[in-house]
């Protein structure tokens, strides 16, 4: 007999289509009410739709080496079952009626530990208000997320340690080993410190292939790229990665106004016009309202696209020292300056919802607000990279407008996660806003 029993919810199989084979050696229950509802889904084109589709297969597949009914064994040693509620006239009368599916779920559970009151049965759901219900009736409930990474835990792609005034300046010159518990991760940065002097500091970073930490040069009032110069270390941190072609994935992890995406542009287009490295600057962003939607847009798909990418214009207006121009000028000219460089073929804004089946090579692409993006989301715009393209993510996770993730399961905090041990990879979690002393200010207080 399996050790314990789980009870899985719709939103579990919608969140995961592989959850049916992540509980061991135990047994899977998955009510049949659930593949009623994931019916609802199997032809929405999102990937909600997708998940419902690929369960269905699975289970398709699972039932051609038995009946479901009585449990089928699965490839982890556990049993997959699809159970139903068989005792109606038992059920309890104070589920409430607008609940049906949820109710016979909860029913099915109930049913099963009234079964086997020896084995544990745990109600898995992703439902903040139904894991209540549940325990109100006395079910063990839990959330389901295998990737689930606290915010607090997140890898932040930098750290202090502190050296003798020596090491610093040998980190200028050849690189200095040290030995630190936890190791650093490939491209990690640095803040050296002298033990006998605070203020005096180095800024370092980990090179994984001679494993030395190396230091960055003094910048110090010089502009870098176009114009922008860094005005704190992890902007000196965040450039130095998007400027590094060998780091073909960066992740910048910030809240509203520490520059995220304003670095990002000013490196791409450093990239593509200066250095002429990447063909251009392709920019993309999921496309979730604040507020309420305001429905259907006219027009061309650029002319759909403007008012979600007003984001990136004005940054783009910024770097090519535009903005104070039009503000100051009345006769604004109808034609903007980010459409002269979409018209030269330097900049591209390319809606996610076509990037499937692209191979997209020697490009440098910027997806902004990944927090509202979906692990398997990001998966899917990372695998269409192409020979010599450089994948730049930015967001904030306390910013979700994404009703189907939250702060520890989206997908840029999911793609940190996965990357932090490869060279290829890089991350930097900005602190300091410089948008202004107004947005500091209010993003710490609100």
């Amino acid at each position: 007999m399996p050790k314990k029993a789980f009870v899985l919810d719709t939103n579990v199989i919608l969140h995961d289509p592989n959850a049916l084979f992540r509980f061991e050696d135990n047994e899977v229950v998955l009510p049949i009410y659930v593949v009623e509802e994931l019916d609802q889904f199997k032809k929405d084109l999102s990937e909600l739709g997708r998940n419902a589709r690929e369960c269905a297969r699975q289970l398709d597949g699972l039932r051609k080496r038995g009946r479901l009914s009585d449990g089928v064994e699965l490839e982890t040693g556990g049993i997959l079952r699809v159970a139903f509620v068989k005792q109606q006239e038992h059920a309890d009368t104070f589920f409430a009626s607008q609940h049906v599916y949820d109710n016979l779920i909860l029913r099915c559970a109930l049913e099963l530990r009234a079964q086997d009151a020896q084995r544990k049965v745990v109600f898995v759901t992703k439902d903040a208000n139904l894991r209540i219900r549940a325990n109100a009736v006395g079910l063990d409930s839990v959330d389901y997320d295998p990737g689930n990474v606290e915010l607090a835990q997140l890898y932040p792609g930098h750290r202090e340690v502190v050296v003798d005034a020596e090491s610093i300046q040998r980190a200028f010159d050849e690189g200095i080993e040290v030995t630190i518990d936890p190791p650093f991760h490939p491209n990690e940065y640095i803040l050296l410190r002298d033990e006998a002097r605070a203020n005096h500091t180095a800024l370092a970073r980990f090179d994984p292939r001679s494993g030395r930490l190396r230091a960055l040069p003094k910048r110090r009032g010089e502009v870098v790229v176009f114009g922008l110069t860094p005005r704190n270390k992890e902007q000196s941190f965040a450039l130095d990665l998007l400027l590094d072609d060998s780091v073909q994935l960066v992740t910048l992890v910030g809240k509203a106004g520490t520059g995220k995406t304003l670095l990002a542009l000013a490196a791409g287009l450093h990239k593509v016009t200066e250095e002429d490295r990447y063909h251009r600057v392709l920019v993309s962003r999921p496309i979730f309202p604040l507020g309420r939607d305001l429905g259907y847009l006219p027009g061309t798909l650029e002319e759909k696209l403007d008012p979600w990418m007003k984001p990136i214009y004005d940054n783009v207006e910024l770097l090519l020292g535009l903005t104070r121009q039009h503000q100051s000028n009345n006769n604004r000219r109808d034609h903007a300056p980010h459409a002269d460089l979409v018209e030269m073929g330097v900049v591209e804004i390319e809606p996610l919802t076509y990037i499937r089946g692209r191979s997209i090579p020697n490009q440098y692409i910027i997806i902004d607000e990944a927090q509202n993006l979906t692990p398997h989301e990001v998966k899917t715009i990372v695998t269409r990279a192409g020979e010599g393209t450089k994948l730049v993510f930015t967001g904030d996770p306390y910013q979700i407008d994404n009703p189907y993730v939250d702060s520890t399961n989206n997908g840029l905090v999911h793609l940190v996660n996965k990357f932090q041990d490869q060279a290829i990879a890089g991350t930097v979690t900005l602190a300091k806003g410089e948008r202004s002393p107004l947005a500091e200010l209010a993003a710490n207080l609100l």
